[in-house]
């Protein structure tokens, strides 16, 4: 058994653990209360923490002459569209080249329709794939999150063609929570897993969703973001 296969056995077994059945519905909304408040308070918190490592990101990024922040359109909570920041990873032609290089690497353009991931992005720069295997691009979704448009934890932000394209009916649970920097998805091999995988994952998190759940993923997170794996 590979391990990866490994890693997502064991975050349906964390599923599993905290199944949440039988929880009275008042309870249930003061866990939804908790965890909003826990969200506000951890980011704000890691928001100041963070701020000396962003200014010097952000100062990296714009060596290049391009904006440094990013804002991807995602798809929120009850269906709500919102910028997701990022720090910028990628040239500023981005969509531009994308488009010729895919048109010349059609193997490469069936790999993109299939995840929305390639395994070399030419689009990406030197700093930006460094931001990325290391998670620091995402730091700014901490003001995401205070904002009440993402969690800490949560199914991973995706766009509306994504939604369209392989949610299916399953796109109504997706919608029925706050998107989270960190998730499942994530601590399960991140872009190693398979896109299929990762809507399963988005359905069983808010099936099974507990306040108890989020504060497991997020420590896993940290040991997943420490060692870079599955990040591109």
């Amino acid at each position: 058994m590979s391990d990866i296969e490994m890693r997502q056995i064991s975050a349906q077994h964390c599923l599993h653990s905290y199944s949440g059945k039988g929880r009275p519905n008042f309870l249930k909304r003061l866990t939804y209360l908790a965890k909003r408040g826990f969200d506000i308070v951890a980011a704000s918190a890691m928001l100041v923490l963070a701020l000396p490592l962003m200014v010097v990101t952000a100062a990296a990024v714009a060596l290049d002459g391009g904006p440094i922040l990013y804002l991807a359109n995602r798809i929120g909570s009850k269906g709500a569209p919102f910028k997701c920041i990022k720090f910028r990873t990628m040239f500023a032609d981005a969509e531009e080249s994308l488009e010729e290089y895919l048109y010349y690497h059609q193997s490469e353009r069936i790999e993109w329709l299939q995840n929305h991931k390639l395994v070399f992005d030419p689009r990406v720069t030197p700093i930006g794939r460094f931001l990325r295997r290391s998670s620091i691009d995402e730091l700014p979704q901490f003001i995401n999150v205070i904002r009440g448009e993402m969690s800490l934890v949560g199914p991973r932000p995706v766009t509306q063609a994504e939604l369209d394209n392989h949610y299916g009916p399953k796109a109504e649970f997706y919608k029925s929570m706050r998107p989270g920097m960190t998730g499942l998805w994530q601590v399960s091999g991140r872009n190693d897993v398979k896109y299929a995988t990762r809507v399963a994952l988005d359905e069983q998190y808010v099936r099974q969703w507990r306040f108890t759940l989020d504060i497991l993923i997020l420590f896993r997170t940290f040991r997943v973001v420490l060692s870079s794996r599955g990040a591109r």
